[in-house]
């Protein structure tokens, strides 16, 4: 049914007699198809199968990145019902491919960086959802409800209250920097190079659906707190440096401080992702990772800013069940 759906689209979008090969899936329910005619031209479809997923977010982003002459692929063509669109094809460079090729690390970083600066002083569109304690409070729970439970140590409802009860005093402290458009998976798998394009545009942005309103902190945190990669700690404080020098605004403590709170954030989330996509989904491949962000988690717990989350997870997370893989 979806591959008739999918054959339908590719011909009412003019490109019937285009090539179809698989490009990329992901964590999610998304997949890329690149088509390619005869001439070399090239397309992607983005096939969003829903109730799962919804295209309308990722064209409200597009449309409003793209307005601000950002690079992201031009939305074509739109089928909301079924859940596919046709996008500009920005081609293969991705950082991910161009590091793994021994290109040159630290200046594509620092494009990654000046485009983040540029973007949190920019407006956000009205109708981006807000980064609120609800969303947040539901991603941090995510490490007890997935994590915990696959590697048999799931807590009490008492200890699973006061791990809400911790976040809660913790998240007005990320909010202590001015709030931007968050794209929230800012790292090296959704960064390309596009070398005809100059200045900021020639950081290509991709996977930026779930994009919400919050604090600034956290799309470069994203980024030089990588859960895929190690990177070197001069490197993430010359961005974090460069970071703030495009921004003489903001107050470093406080930047700091809104930093470790959001790294922890995403840390337990994303050690609950990937639990969860091994469990319910069948996705081992993540696994590898986890011992990676327990790392970056306990080091975000170290600053005092996060000591109620590392007495939590010293009472209840010991090193010995972090270690644990899920089964």
């Amino acid at each position: 049914m979806r591959e008739t759906l999918l054959t339908g689209f590719q011909q009412r979008a003019g490109w019937g007699d285009a090539e179809r090969s698989l490009l990329a899936g992901d964590a999610s329910f998304r997949k890329y198809w690149r088509l390619r005619r005869a001439d070399g031209a090239t397309m992607v479809i983005m096939d969003a199968p829903p109730p799962q997923e919804d295209v309308r977010p990722f064209v409200r982003v597009a449309n409003h990145l793209e307005a601000l002459g950002f690079s992201v692929p031009h939305v074509a063509l739109v089928d909301e019902d079924n859940g596919f669109l046709l996008l500009e094809d920005l081609g293969d460079g991705t950082y991910t491919r161009l590091l793994q090729q021994g290109n040159d690390e630290w200046s594509l970083y620092a494009l990654a960086t000046d485009v983040l600066a540029e973007l949190s002083q920019q407006p956000v569109p009205a109708d981006v959802p807000a980064y609120d304690d609800q969303r947040l409070l539901t991603e941090t729970g995510l490490l007890p409800d997935w994590f915990l439970t696959s590697v048999g140590a799931a807590v009490s409802a008492e200890a699973r209250a006061e791990w809400d009860r911790v976040w809660l005093g913790l998240l007005p402290v990320a909010r202590g920097v001015p709030s931007a458009l968050v794209l929230r998976d800012y790292h090296v798998d959704n960064l390309l190079l596009l070398p005809g394009r100059a200045g900021l545009a020639a950081c290509g942005l991709l996977d930026f659906q779930d994009a919400v309103v919050g604090p600034l902190t956290y799309d470069l945190m994203s980024l030089l707190e990588d859960a895929r990669r190690d990177i070197d700690p001069a490197l993430v404080a010359a961005m974090t440096a460069r970071f703030l020098v495009a921004r003489p605004d903001l107050h470093a403590e406080t930047f700091e401080a809104s930093w470790a709170v959001m790294a922890a954030q995403r840390h337990a989330k994303v050690i609950g992702i990937f639990a969860r996509l091994y469990k319910r989904d069948g996705k081992p491949g993540y696994l590898p990772h986890i011992p990676r962000v327990w790392r970056l988690l306990e080091k975000a717990c170290q600053h005092p800013a996060c000591a109620p989350v590392q007495a939590w997870l010293q009472a209840h997370v010991p090193p010995a069940v972090r270690q644990r893989s899920p089964q």
